[in-house]
């Protein structure tokens, strides 16, 4: 897949600064804070909107869904983002899933090949049964015969998809892999912090593998591994750090680790990033085309929550796709916040913020769910 080759760490904040074009209306300045998955398409965007807009900004600051889920419980920001439902947000509060994109399994083992793994290999290795590079589970995923499904693009590297808004298959690719590994251990690197990219990553792991990982997806992966984390095995092996930039650095500098976050960040850091095997049986690497895919097969309520099918038997689906959820007060304390609030959101469900850089691999929402967006912003009053 086409990766962005200047993201930077964003650190603390993404900080939205663009000159207000004059008008009659003084500029709104909207706060924001939560999910780093969402962090470089907000980035992204962030001049767009400003312009859109007639001259509002956007602060964001980082810290995780957690962050964001919290953000909205004590009203210390407008606009805030996590990556999984916030199942006791206050009353008024309504999700509006506004950005998609793959989690990606990526890796440092010495060069960029993509290395194919199952869903239970990946719980394995995570979840602390397979220790070790060259264990007869990577071996068999790695060298075999594999299908692949290659999606249309256009020359800027967006997504072409059919009236219906499914992504359009442009081929079937058989391919015969062949991977000799190291015989060493595997460093696990998972998010310390309360991450919604973690919630996310767990419940398709228990989705699509349950026999390996037995638990329930959990926004704090400690809750959710399987087994012991505390054994005296996986002590300086599985490691924490807090959010999606400390993480894959932490990758960069360690070999032969692994860990997970929005895929943009391989590129940042020089990890290269696994293809994973969907239930179809072919082997989708993570891009816009193969999350838009595997949403094709999910469910969205009248509410915003998203309920996943990882079981999907879509050819092309990339099954650790998710979403971010704008969490957001259906009241705004005036007509002027309530109007930028809804231009924001509507701004970031606009093909044009994510095809603002194609190689960050968000998909454009659209069909259902972007209709159920529409409605879900459109309550937005003051």
């Amino acid at each position: 897949m086409k990766l962005s080759k200047s993201i930077k760490v964003l650190g603390a904040v993404i900080a939205v600064a663009v000159l207000a074009a004059p008008s009659a209306v003084a500029a709104v300045s909207l706060t924001g804070a939560g999910s780093t998955f969402a962090g470089p398409l907000i980035e992204a965007c962030k001049a767009g909107y400003s312009t859109s807009s007639g001259g509002n900004t956007f602060t964001y600051g980082l810290g995780g869904s957690g962050a964001g889920r919290t953000a909205s419980d004590k009203q210390t920001s407008l606009v805030n983002f996590s990556d999984t439902p916030h199942a006791a947000a206050r009353e008024g509060v309504i999700h509006v899933p506004v950005i998609a994109g793959p989690i990606a399994v990526m890796y440092k083992i010495g060069n960029n090949k993509a290395l194919y793994l199952s869903p239970a290999t990946v719980a394995g290795i995570f979840g602390g049964t397979i220790t070790k590079w060259n264990d007869p589970k990577i071996i068999a995923d790695n060298n075999r015969s594999v299908n692949e499904t290659i999606f249309k693009t256009d020359g800027q590297g967006r997504d072409v998809k059919s009236a219906d808004g499914k992504p359009i298959i442009l081929k079937e690719v058989k391919r015969n892999i062949r991977y000799t590994f190291p015989d060493k251990a595997i460093k696990v690197i998972y998010r310390s912090d309360s991450s919604g990219t973690s919630g996310a990553f767990t419940a398709a792991l228990n989705g699509l593998a349950p026999e390996v990982w037995t638990k329930a997806g959990n926004n704090s992966f400690t809750t959710s591994f399987p087994g012991n984390i505390n054994d005296v095995a996986n002590l300086g092996r599985v490691v924490g750090a807090s959010g999606s930039a400390a993480v894959t650095a932490l990758a960069a500098k360690t070999p032969y680790s692994i860990t997970y976050a929005e895929s943009s960040f391989a590129g940042a850091n020089g990890l290269a990033i696994a293809n994973i095997k969907n239930t179809a049986g072919n082997w989708q690497a993570p891009t816009s085309s193969g999350v838009s895919a595997f949403l094709g097969d999910s469910t969205l309520s009248t509410s915003g929550i998203v309920t996943y099918n990882y079981k999907t038997t879509d050819a092309g689906a990339y099954v650790f796709g998710t979403v971010t959820y704008g969490l957001v007060d259906t009241k705004q304390k005036d007509a002027e916040t309530a109007k930028a609030v809804k231009e924001l959101l509507t701004y970031l469900l606009d093909p044009k913020c994510p095809n603002t850089n194609p190689g960050l691999e968000y998909t454009t929402i659209v069909g259902k769910f972007r209709d159920a967006d529409l409605a879900l912003i459109a309550k937005i009053t003051a």
